[in-house]
């Protein structure tokens, strides 16, 4: 039976709350309203919009900074209301979002597409050392552009790339500059002359066996050296030293080039609202992985990065997350119990070369599943996945997928 705590007051029309306009907010906001549910409301502070998987390859040097960004205003699904405002915290019991510039929106449904927060300041060191000419990273889109020519310009010395422990927004993601930049410099003939330091937080590159054998094969072919089940503890950027280690076992690596990814987590609002399981260090909206409604709230739904998907959280997850969601939500605006389930189906495309890509598809339990079912290799490496990861997904993102169509 439904839980009756999930109906909705007598009102004509549902009032639809999404907090977060990045690709989870506007995707979920534009399939609400395609599908009729309500009047939908966007939170969304920032007034430029960026596709953040570009940010990759601008790094690496593979793309123009300014095609990852649009104003917010133009992509906002037609239809939908856009509030330029924050979120400062939710009164799940009144129903109501409290806003930073001390305003309030009330809600029938709400949804929760907050992102993760970039918490540069968990590691000693890393704000100061991104600040430094010579800290760079792909997470951020004014420190990817700076990437671009601080790469492609290297002709020697130690380039150290870290990667993010999980919870991560696409954590693997930081590989992809230095696959990118490896390239590069082989291309140029310089690359033996450039120490290349990968430093990966779990003992094999992704933790799928098909995937780690790819990847691995590109580690060797680059020669990268790579340190396995080490994690970035500090950063002393007047040295230009990074200290990496695990458990007790530390070490200093003397860099003339940083790219670095920051720890995440989600938002304080979050788990200050109630929103987050009381024992969940990483403070996520407590939903149900395969339903998204919460556990404790039935009228808030979340989705991506921001929820316990029970997956390694991406952008592309986020299409089958929305499509189970909005069902579920049709059928309890409806009186009936939601029953759409979303299998944590997740992808990460890597771009292991400047025209190849390994194409990682797979569930929660790690198993492969590729979008074209008897393609079973998928994942190896590929031009043509390059193509659809490099050229049709960003025209797909801009004009489908954040009109909720796609």
């Amino acid at each position: 039976m439904p839980d009756p705590r999930s109906a909705v007051p007598a009102r004509a029309t549902p009032r639809i709350v999404v907090i977060g306009g990045g690709n989870a907010g506007l995707s979920i906001a534009g399939r609400l309203h395609r599908a009729r549910l309500g009047d939908i409301t966007v939170i969304e502070p920032r007034e430029q919009h960026v596709f953040a998987p570009l940010q990759s390859h601008i790094a690496g040097g593979a793309a123009r900074a300014s095609e990852a960004v649009r104003p917010q205003a133009d992509v906002i699904p037609p239809g939908v209301r856009w509030l330029r405002d924050e979120a400062f915290t939710v009164d799940p019991d009144a129903r109501r979002v409290h806003l930073v510039s001390g305003g309030r929106i009330d809600y029938d449904q709400l949804v929760v597409c907050a992102g993760l927060r970039m918490a540069w300041e968990q590691v000693p060191g890393l704000p100061e050392a991104m600040a430094d000419a010579t800290g760079i990273s792909n997470y951020d889109y004014d420190l990817a552009a700076k990437a671009s020519p601080a790469l492609r310009d290297f002709r020697s010395g130690t380039v150290v790339f870290t990667q993010p422990p999980e919870p991560a927004s696409c954590g693997a993601a930081a590989q992809k500059p230095m696959y990118l930049a490896c390239d590069w410099w082989r291309s140029i003939g310089v690359r033996d002359g450039i120490r290349v330091v990968f430093v990966c937080p779990d003992p094999v590159p992704f933790g799928i066996p098909a995937i780690d054998r790819e990847l691995q094969r590109k580690l060797d072919e680059y020669g990268i050296e790579v340190h396995y089940s080490r994690e970035l503890r500090a950063v002393d950027a007047a040295a230009r030293t990074v200290t990496i280690g695990h458990g007790d076992a530390e070490e200093t690596i003397a860099y003339d080039l940083l790219h670095a990814v920051p720890p995440q987590r989600a938002p304080e609002w979050i788990a200050g609202s109630g929103l987050a399981a009381p024992d969940d260090p990483h403070g996520f909206v407590d939903v149900d992985p395969e339903k998204f409604q919460h556990t404790r709230h039935p009228e808030i739904w979340a989705l991506g990065d921001a929820a316990t998907v029970a997956t390694r959280r991406s952008g592309g997850a986020i299409r089958r997350q929305a499509q189970a969601l909005v069902r579920n939500m049709t059928a309890v605006l409806a009186g009936r119990a939601p029953t759409a389930t979303y299998n944590g189906y997740s992808v990460v495309p890597f771009t292991v070369s400047r025209g190849t890509v390994v194409f990682a598809e797979f569930d929660r339990q790690g198993r492969l599943q590729p979008s074209v079912p008897f393609w079973r290799s998928l994942y190896r490496e590929r031009r043509l996945s390059w193509i659809a990861d490099r050229r049709v997904l960003p025209w797909v993102y801009w004009h489908l997928i954040l009109r909720g169509r796609a």
